[in-house]
């Protein structure tokens, strides 16, 4: 029986006659073949149409290269001339020429053309030295977190962005003396490769160069206000000089030590990571993944169980000590048993020896309670201090030797006996191997656990003991913790501050030792005596140069100055010790005289993902008071994590990964294929992200722009720790776009280009006592409101609600509402009565243009130029530089907006009656408001001409229930609320017989839908069908049953009608 089509009746045919498009388009082809052939053939028809209709929608924005050229040929003359015009008036670095023909349809790449290069080149973003900032409100000073210079922008860092320069922006229009500051980061464990000597040999330049260029592109083309004028580089001399400085006055200061512990070991990059540069992988059930440096799959996942012999006089002979690991190889740095003290099992071997199978080492068993719980597994543990953190605490507490059994590059070395030179894990193999031949080997079982991987690479990481420059931190975490508590420094959102206390209370030194090349060189020196060439005890010095470390050396070991060599350290400080000292290191420090610390030190504000607050943000803050004494910022804001629309990490393998300028130009699928073909992704990975990506993008990412990418990013950031990004919904503020710009249009085609804004033509509206300007003063009110709360979401850093308060005025209120009640004013021939309004609409186009402007600043610029006399009303060029609207309390009106409600929600009623009846849009009926009370009649007088027009009605009759008026004859009725209800009147426009008949057909086709999936439901044998196929069978008969109420309810309702006509 096919359980997916049960019942199997005569039923089953009238179900299958009645499958619609939506549910056909999501059956199988299985489930399609056994549909009826003429409702096969039908539906195939209907599916094939909507088919072409939604890839003509989505593809339309993202043209391919192949289609680019016909469709462009296809547009009318018009509209070329129209974009040559704009395109032309585009000189780098000039003010773009306005002055052509308005473009009519809203298009990013033309509207963001040219608008960058001409602010940089008129110095909008940069402070001159000596600004006198008591000219301003106050200062904002902000450093950007800086990105890797050899990569691109990612869509982490469009949010950054997006909310940075918003504020920016924002301060800057605000008054504030604002200076943003740019930098880029060296990006030490990228790649170091023969490939940047080739580069320089050719081309001279080096990675830094070609990849500080497409860096500085990308943040141009998301509008970044920086100063270009004080960018800054961690490689750069300045910043050298002061990386050099900070390490010797920490060294001074007793806060540097060079030891030998357990470090995150890359073997394939062969260098020390960061905690940050470790990625895990929690394992579940044994996978197998590639390893750099193998050339076949490890598998992990797996717990192996071997045997160590005991050796003594006391013990039995062939005793076993069984062990368990996840890490067979690392048997080989085995240097003891531990068991716990007060297990009876184990009490006589505690003291004696345990064999090693491979190697004339003997393993002393001994007790350790915090190592060992007796009650798990054997309670037998092996002891690998090397390679081990909980084994390297434990070997400190026994005083055990450290055997580390891994070469730099992940060989066995030559502590490992007969497997000396082989890959790690081709060792793992061998050993197990040779285990059972010497009959040591208990089995495998499945073993979850979580895998270390370097973050650059996909290697696993490996703990070694190395010997590492570390930097003491509890001190100055302990200082970062009570300026928190102070209130000195700020965390915003609040909930982060906890994960702040709890890291600054549990932190540990800090290793800067990397050993790589690329990067800045560690200023420590090992001190040797010329005399016998041997080094010097303890000997390691630390100096700002080698001269001066020379006169160190000689006072501290008591040497002869002539009698001492020094070799530097070969490794290079970690990156995050350059980019924690970047608040005040991009001004000058250590120099104190430098004009641009005094100025801008400290800043006021640090923004970035709360992934690295601890891993840059509380550097940042210890070093900033270590060496400063002063908090580097006030406080410090966290923007949540970017995740795909499912709330998985953005993955190369996946596919999802979003590049924000695919987003501002638009890619098609084949391009974004032909990208992860480029990468370096294993084939497998890469046929698995193209997967991945034509799920996800069929038909590619349509061209958003800049301006919409910012705008949709900060409307995310309401979200908490993660935003689950969906393309789609930028696509929707690319439409937003599109919308603002038709209004605009629209608007200024009613002003004229003759228009002279005056503001006594706002007078005279403000002052206006009768009904013809209820309409003007509710939008300047509704303005003054968007306003209001647009300047606090800023201050309180609610970008979402800036953008909802933002969205809303433009849509809602002013295209929606203001722009359609004015246009019978508009066209009328009375310039005198059309003047106050269209100096109240240039209000509204320059003060939301304003408000808008610092999360779209392209559009928000190319509209504002193009507003009609706005150089005469007023001098300023940009409006990157024009002032933030303020809140104008004169333009609050409490009962204009009381009038303009009632209104809305009587058209919101007449129009659901329109839609209700099928009144088509170009149909002007008559309609009629009933009101209960006294104050609803007036309310309705007020507003009667703002209703007429919204609800597109011939005439609107005020009718009092209070004075029992008649309500005429063939009227569709909704009641409003408690006190008035609105009439429709459709007689003459409505075939009452004929839409009743259609009715009673439509209600017929769903009552059998209905019927066919409630007999579908209940055949024999229903309880065997698929889950899924349960859950969707469910899903449509309530659609359906919805469905079949509303037509049901619209059919009484003709019924009514019918009845009332025949009268």
């Amino acid at each position: 029986m096919d359980h997916n089509n049960a019942p199997t009746n005569d039923d089953q045919d009238s179900a299958a006659n009645v499958v619609g498009l939506e549910e056909y388009l999501k059956m199988t082809e299985e489930e399609r073949q056994k549909l009826p052939k003429a409702r096969q053939k039908k539906l195939a028809k209907l599916a094939s149409k909507e088919e072409k209709k939604a890839v003509k929608a989505q593809t339309k924005p993202v043209e391919s290269e192949s289609t680019t050229k016909k469709q462009t040929a296809k547009k009318t003359n018009a509209t070329v001339v129209s974009l040559n015009s704009v395109s032309d008036a585009v000189v780098p670095g000039q003010k773009k020429d306005t002055s052509t023909p308005f473009p009519p349809a809203y298009q990013p790449k033309l509207v963001e053309t040219g608008w960058y290069e001409w602010w940089e080149a008129q110095d909008y973003f940069h402070v001159e030295n000596g600004t006198d900032a008591s000219k301003y409100k106050g200062k904002f000073v902000m450093v950007i977190p800086p990105p890797n210079v050899t990569g691109s922008l990612h869509i982490g860092h469009a949010l950054t962005i997006a909310i940075e320069d918003a504020l920016a922006r924002w301060y800057r229009m605000s008054g504030y003396l604002t200076l943003w500051v740019p930098g880029t980061d060296h990006a030490g464990i990228a790649t170091q490769s023969v490939v940047e000597k080739k580069l320089f040999k050719e081309s001279g330049k080096t990675r830094h160069d070609l990849g500080r260029e497409k860096f500085i592109e990308e943040l141009r083309r998301m509008g970044c206000s920086v100063d270009w004028k004080r960018e800054q580089f961690t490689l750069s001399n300045r910043l050298s000089k002061a990386v050099v400085e900070a390490f010797v006055r920490l060294d001074e200061l007793g806060l540097v030590y060079r030891g030998t512990r357990l470090v995150n070991w890359s073997c394939h990059l062969c260098t020390a990571l960061s905690d940050i540069e470790v990625d895990y992988l929690d394992i579940t059930k044994p996978i197998k993944r590639k390893v750099p440096g193998h050339a076949k799959e490890v598998e992990f996942g797996w717990l192996t169980k071997f045997a160590y012999p005991v050796q003594g006089e006391s013990a039995q002979e062939g005793h076993r000590l069984i062990v368990a690991t996840t890490r067979l190889e690392t048997m080989l740095g085995d240097v003891a048993i531990a068991v716990h003290p007060r297990d009876s099992r184990y009490a006589s071997l505690i003291g004696k020896y345990a064999m090693h199978p491979f190697l004339p080492r003997k393993l002393p068993i001994i007790a350790d309670e915090e190592l060992v719980d007796m009650e798990f597994g054997t309670g037998v543990v092996k002891v690998t201090p090397a390679h081990d953190p909980n084994d390297y605490l434990c070997g400190q507490r026994h005083q055990l030797e450290n055997i580390s059994v891994f070469t730099d590059d992940g060989r066995i070395n030559e502590n490992g006996g007969p497997f000396q030179g082989m890959m790690r894990y081709d060792a793992r193999v061998a050993i197990e191997k040779a285990l059972e031949e010497k009959g040591l080997f208990y089995g495998k079982e499945e073993n979850p656990m979580r895998l270390a991987l370097c973050s650059r690479s996909g290697d696993v990481i490996e703990p070694m003991l190395k010997p590492q420059w570390y930097v003491r931190c509890s001190e100055m975490a302990m200082e970062a913790k009570n300026k928190t508590i102070s209130g000195e420094l700020k965390i915003i959102p609040e909930f982060h501050q906890q994960t702040w206390f709890h890291w600054l209370d549990n932190i540990r030194d800090w290793c800067v030792s990397r050993q790589l090349w690329w990067g800045h060189r560690i200023p420590a020196y090992q001190v040797f005596h010329n005399s016998s060439g041997k080094k010097v005890e303890q000997g390691w010095i630390v100096g700002r140069n080698e001269e001066e470390a020379k006169r160190k050396a000689a006072a501290k070991f008591n040497i002869p100055l002539e009698s001492i060599v020094l070799e530097q350290d070969e490794d290079v400080l970690d990156t995050w010790f350059s980019s924690g000292l970047f608040p005040f290191s991009v001004f000058g420090w250590p120099n104190e005289n430098e004009k641009d610390l005094q100025e801008f030190y400290p800043t006021t504000l640090l923004e970035t993902g709360h992934d690295i607050l601890f891993f840059w943000v509380a550097r940042m803050v210890m070093l900033g008071l270590t060496l400063t004494g002063q908090l580097p910022f006030r406080t410090v804001y966290l923007h949540a994590m970017v995740r795909d629309k499912y709330g998985r990490k953005m993955s190369k393998s996946l596919g999802n990964v979003i590049d924000p300028l695919e987003v501002v130009d638009g890619a098609t699928l084949e391009q974004l294929h032909q990208k992860l073909e480029a990468g370096n992704l294993d084939p497998k990975e890469v046929k698995r992200a193209m997967e991945g990506q034509k799920q996800e993008y069929p038909h590619g990412i349509p061209e958003c722009g800049s301006d919409a990418l910012r705008y949709g990013l900060l409307a995310y950031t309401i979200q908490g720790r993660d935003i689950n990004l969906d393309v789609n919904r930028v696509a929707a503020y690319r439409n937003f776009c599109n919308k603002l710009w038709n209004a605009t249009r629209f608007a200024i085609l009613n002003l004229g280009e003759s228009f002279r804004y005056d503001e006594k033509g706002l007078d005279a509206v403000l002052l206006h006592q009768g009904n013809e300007y209820i309409i003007d003063k509710w939008i300047l009110s509704r303005l003054n409101d968007a306003v209001v709360r647009t300047n606090e979401a800023f201050e309180e850093y609610r970008f979402a609600d800036a953008v909802q308060t933002t969205y809303s005025f433009w849509l809602y209120e002013l295209c929606d509402v203001y722009l359609e009640a004015i246009k019978p004013k508009m066209s009328c021939s009375d310039e005198s009565r059309k003047f106050a309004s269209k100096c109240v609409l240039f209000q509204c186009l320059h003060t939301g243009l304003r408000l808008i402007h610092p999360m779209m600043p392209f559009v928000s610029e190319e509209l504002y130029q193009r507003l009609p006399g706005r150089q005469q009303y007023e001098s300023i060029e940009s409006i990157t530089i024009a002032p933030y609207p303020v809140a104008q309390s004169r333009w609050h009106n409490a009962l204009a907006e009381e009038q303009v409600a009632f209104a809305q929600k009587i058209v919101k009623a007449l129009r659901n009656l329109r839609a209700m009846y099928d009144v088509k849009r170009q149909i002007r009926p008559e309609m009629y408001l009933r009101v209960r009370d006294n104050k609803s009649f007036q309310l309705g007088e007020d507003t009667k001409d703002i209703i007429q027009t919204l609800a597109l009605a011939s005439d609107l009759s005020i009718l009092a229930a209070f004075r029992d008026d008649p309500v005429p004859p063939g009227c569709a009725i909704q009641v409003v609320d408690d006190s008035c209800e609105v009439y429709l009147l459709l007689k003459g426009l409505v075939d009452f017989d004929v839409e009743y008949k259609k009715l009673q057909a439509k209600a017929e086709e769903k009552r059998l839908q209905v019927q066919a999936y409630q007999q579908k439901m209940q055949a024999p044998g229903y309880d065997k069908v698929p889950q899924q196929v349960k859950q969707r069978n469910e899903e449509y008969l309530a659609k359906y049953e919805q469905e079949l109420n509303i037509i049901e309810e619209a059919r009484k309702r003709f019924e009514q009608l019918l009845k009332e006509s025949r009268e």
